[in-house]
């Protein structure tokens, strides 16, 4: 069975690197360079704590393959694991983290319900007075996406699968057998399409006329050096309520970000501003600087960039066959190369009618939205 995946990011080489592991032919369409789209620009956070049980068992699926990626791929991902800590302003959020606490530890998570004072040891110049509660897990991590997409790009070019950047595709169309895929280089004919092209995968499903209710939201994120002393070990700190988070960077920097607007326009992902606003900057540092001391008047800001996410209406990725062979693991909301690896196992399971991967993808139909069953992640920043 040969398989096309249109976008070379950390999902569509995951979703090779499991098809090849199976047997399948496999080619690689990236418009651009690999892991160029929104990987190349991630946090790289890896992550048990969301607020469904399907993105939590995404995460437990996921993580056995970023804790043994050295040794498999051969490629340093600089997996680290401080932990996160999520942190709550009002009692319904507080309410909503308990509620979390216990789904997450009924899969598995070890994470923990805290009161502020709790919250210091993982924090120690947090200022607990602003916080009526908040969780920690251990298991929570950062790891990098380039090198993740580097080594999966190997794997999969060893196991025989065909990897091509600056290939991007035109044209999709159904045929009695498959699928055709025009490039401007090649024609195609396939099995099975997936369409793995993250903020611009609505673009790449109209070319096959299926609509895809996915949005390219802008995202920034800045690099900073605190007033204060953040330690290396710090755990990367969500202050849910504003939507503002920040973490440890390398040689004493700080990652500095989140989400302020209640509203964002969908933009152009071939004509996005990839570059950070500095009125953004100085709000996100204050931002961090009102939940913990580390940041001040004397924060410097280095630089920053902005990636894109491909935003569904709830939050949540689309992994379905929507089009007897045309399959879509996309819209995944910030949350794609985290759970990269099990989505890989899931699409492959799609394409080959397998049943492999250990996670119920159902919830994650196209379908959820016009039945509205649809879902709600709400730990999204």
């Amino acid at each position: 069975m040969h398989v096309l995946i249109v976008g070379g990011g950390v999902v569509g080489l995951a979703c090779a690197h499991a098809l090849t592991d199976r047997g399948a032919s496999v080619t690689v369409c990236e418009a651009g360079s690999l892991g160029g789209g929104s990987t190349g620009r991630a946090a790289g956070g890896i992550r048990t704590q969301f607020s469904t049980r399907v993105n939590v068992e995404l995460s437990l699926s996921s993580i056995p393959v970023w804790e043994s990626f050295a040794d498999e791929f051969g490629v340093d991902i600089d997996y680290r694991r401080p932990g996160y800590l999520f942190l709550a302003r009002t009692d319904s959020t507080a309410d909503a983290f308990e509620r979390n606490v216990a789904m997450q530890n009924d899969a598995g998570v070890p994470s923990r319900f805290l009161d502020p004072d709790e919250a210091l040891e993982y924090v120690p110049e947090l200022r607990a007075d602003q916080f009526v509660a908040a969780t920690y897990s251990s298991v929570d991590g950062i790891a990098d996406p380039h090198s993740a997409v580097q080594g999966l790009a190997a794997a999969v070019r060893e196991a025989g699968g065909d990897v091509r950047a600056n290939t991007p595709v035109t044209d999709i169309e159904r045929t009695d057998d498959g699928w055709r895929v025009e490039t401007p280089h090649e024609t195609f004919e396939t099995d099975a399409v997936v369409c793995a092209a993250g903020a611009w995968s609505k673009r790449v499903a109209a070319l096959a006329d299926i609509d895809l209710p996915i949005a390219p939201r802008r995202r920034q994120i800045a690099v900073v050096e605190p007033e204060g002393d953040l330690p290396d070990d710090a755990p990367l700190t969500i202050d849910l309520d504003t939507g503002s988070y920040f973490r440890p960077e390398r040689e004493g920097t700080a990652i500095v970000g989140g989400h302020f607007s209640e509203s964002d326009p969908d933009v152009d992902p071939d004509g996005f501003d990839k570059s950070m606003d500095l009125e953004w900057a100085l709000e996100a540092t204050e931002r961090a600087d009102d939940c913990a001391a580390y940041f001040g008047p004397e924060t410097k800001i280095r630089n920053g960039w902005a990636g894109l996410y491909a935003v569904t209406p709830d939050h949540h990725a689309i992994v379905d066959d929507v089009a007897s062979g045309f399959v879509v693991a996309a819209g995944f909301s910030g949350h794609g190369f985290q759970h990269a690896p099990a989505t890989g196992e899931a699409v492959a399971d799609l394409c080959l009618d397998e049943d492999v991967c250990d996670v119920d993808i159902s919830p994650l139909s196209l379908d959820r939205f016009e039945s509205g069953e649809t879902l709600s992640e709400e730990n999204v920043a």
